[in-house]
């Protein structure tokens, strides 16, 4: 199939970038980044050898997407035990978060970076049949790539943010010829499938792979310690912040005395530990990857480790969600909180799952604040009003419950659309 001349260009530019990527890759590996003992797999060269028979390639980007791509993986497992499972992801963290949760028997690599060469050397080793993108993963190279190599492409929970749509929009054959390599587009709400069929997208459904997980598993003698030394404290747990969002709720929750709550920090990125503990150093902090123990004048609570959030998540009496309260994030999915039937807590910066927020606002199953300013007003309401905190986490978990969607709906499009599954 021709491709558009922009998309040439950008495989001709990153052609040349693939002299520079070692490099960048190496810096990105310094800064903990990227594990240094995987850089291979960056470049494309596989750690592993490729299973015989049929192959179905799942990528998924970072932790929460990854974690979204499980129940499909099981399905695909219990469908045909046969197929041999690749799944890629482009961070760090999700490959630390995979390494305890992934079912035996399937595979994991880091996704090669988006030049030719490196593409190329991925795609010849693993040789796809079936390739299933998660969420916004749009890489040229790997994509037209795959489609070029016979793989049958599909897009699930597609979602794409106004930025990244009017980006495209300046590109609009390019947009168009990446879009209609898939076979099978479902997005994950009204925005994603109004903007990517404005791009050219044929989108079959929607489909949400973040409304099928599991609750969050947990290490039980885990949570008994730690219950153990917080006592009858109540814990408010900061989760999935970004820069200057442990500062604001940091802040929030030194104002509240009686009773005076625990703060736990889980850090969205926890290799960002040592500069939140830069500011919060004039409170008393015990810090979990090290081991300290939560003492009686403990104050707060970084829980800088990975694949936990299931610990920190139960230890809550309220959840406020990170990603929320500065501008540029864009929000991270409620539902795992919800699951376990949390008082929510975000702010108005949710442009990544507005549909989401709206529907649990709606439905009373969180509480949205229009700003910093107004965190210590509601965690003060929350904390003083156990009824309605209770209250506001069996709405959240009952919004979880009824979220399902069709599951089923989907999955019989995407088996029709490869007759080897």
């Amino acid at each position: 199939m021709s491709r558009p001349f922009s998309l040439r260009l950008y495989a001709a530019a990153t052609a040349v970038a693939d002299l520079a990527a070692p490099m960048l890759l190496r810096r990105r590996a310094a800064r903990g980044k990227e594990d240094r003992s995987r850089l291979g797999e960056r470049y494309g060269h596989a750690s592993r050898p490729r299973p015989q028979g049929a192959l179905a390639w799942v990528h998924a980007v970072s932790v929460g997407e990854a974690i979204s791509t499980l129940p499909l993986i099981a399905r695909l497992r219990a469908a045909r035990p046969d197929l041999a499972i690749l799944l890629t992801t482009g961070t760090r963290a999700a490959a630390e978060m995979l390494a305890t949760r992934l079912p035996d028997g399937v595979i994991h690599q880091f996704a090669p970076v988006d030049t030719p060469q490196a593409t190329s050397r991925f795609l010849r080793h693993w040789r796809p049949d079936m390739a299933v993108f998660v969420e916004s993963e749009l890489w040229p190279n790997l994509i037209l790539g795959a489609r070029d190599a016979g793989a049958r492409l599909a897009l699930l929970s597609a979602r794409i943010t106004e930025r990244s749509a009017a980006s495209w929009r300046r590109a609009p054959r390019a947009a168009a010829a990446l879009l209609r390599s898939f076979e099978l587009t479902l997005a994950q709400d009204e925005d994603a499938d109004r903007r990517l069929t404005e791009l050219g997208a044929r989108v079959d459904g929607r489909l949400n792979l973040k409304d099928f997980s599991e609750p969050l598993p947990v290490d039980m003698a885990a949570l008994s310690k730690l219950k153990s030394e917080i006592g009858a404290r109540p814990v408010i747990l900061a989760a999935s912040t970004h820069e200057g969002e442990e500062a604001i709720i940091a802040q929030a929750v030194v104002a509240l005395t009686e009773p005076a709550p625990l703060l736990v920090i889980a850090p969205r990125h926890p290799a960002r530990a040592e500069a939140i503990m830069t500011f919060l150093a004039p409170l008393p902090l015990a810090r979990r990857s090290v081991g300290d123990p939560v003492g009686d004048k403990t104050r707060v609570y970084l829980a800088d480790t990975l694949g936990e959030m299931g610990l920190f998540y139960r230890l809550a009496d309220i959840c406020v969600l990170g990603g929320s309260l500065v501008p540029g994030i864009g929000g991270h999915n409620p539902l795992e909180a919800a699951r376990l039937g949390r008082a929510i807590v975000a702010g108005p910066h949710v442009a990544n799952a507005s549909a989401t927020y709206e529907a649990m606002a709606g439905a009373g199953s969180l509480l949205m604040i229009s700003g910093p300013d107004d965190l210590a007003v509601t965690l003060d309401h929350l904390l003083s009003n156990p009824g309605a905190r209770e209250a506001l986490g069996v709405r959240a978990q009952a919004f979880a419950e009824a979220r399902g969607g069709d599951w089923d709906a989907a999955w019989t499009k995407l088996e029709a659309m490869s007759p080897r599954l």
